[in-house]
């Protein structure tokens, strides 16, 4: 009975003991590499997650975004180019690019390419409908026909046939869609206005500015 008692008094004892200095230490070594353990792994989740905001941000700001295509007149080739004291007949191909700068292809709708005279229409082109790749220039060549004959009297060509070089203006205005990651679609115009000077000596294009 006796030796019960004391075995109930050591386990007591035992169980109320305060912890060593060295079993102290440990544990609050323990304790403290705990908290280091959680604060790493705090950083690493934060810097992911601020990773994960400047990839989404750059993704969002060059591959999502879309852009307006550009449409220009290229390289000018004349057919034929025919010239009287008050009158013109000019027979040109002429290369319609169709720049699309987007992460995805631009379908775009056929549309009519006008060209004109001091802003009187003196003959027109159809652009057929077609699509420009991702990122790539789409090319088109044209063959058309102007004649100054459709000029009223208070647009007569003379001054300009007689100084030797004849201005042309050509406009157009395409719409379409650019397509990203085959879901989003984004509908898209654009226009181009063109001004191009002929040198009738030579019988060649002299200049050519489009905006």
């Amino acid at each position: 009975m006796a030796e019960k008692v004391n075995q109930q008094v050591y386990q007591v004892e035992r169980a109320t003991k305060k912890p060593s200095g060295d079993e102290e230490s440990a544990t609050l070594q323990s304790a403290e590499l705990r908290r280091k353990k959680r604060i790493k792994i705090a950083m690493y989740i934060a810097i992911f997650a601020v990773f994960q905001v400047i990839v989404i941000t750059a993704f969002a700001l060059t591959v999502m975004r879309v852009k307006t295509p550009k449409l220009r007149l290229g390289t000018v080739e004349f057919q034929n180019l025919t010239t009287g004291t008050e009158s013109f007949e000019i027979g040109l191909t002429t290369q319609v690019r169709i720049k699309n700068t987007n992460f995805g292809p631009y379908k775009y709708d056929s549309t009519t390419a006008t060209f004109a005279y001091q802003g009187v229409p003196v003959g027109n082109v159809v652009i057929p409908k077609g699509k420009a790749g991702l990122r790539s220039t789409k090319k088109v060549s044209v063959t058309v026909n102007l004649n100054s004959n459709v000029l009223p009297s208070t647009s007569s060509p003379g001054n300009d046939l007689a100084a030797g070089v004849l201005t042309l203006n050509s406009y157009a205005k395409l719409t379409g869609k650019v397509e990203l990651l085959f879901v989003m679609k984004k509908k898209k115009s654009t226009e181009m206005n063109c001004t191009m000077e002929i040198n009738l000596t030579a019988k060649a294009l002299q200049a050519l500015n489009c905006k």
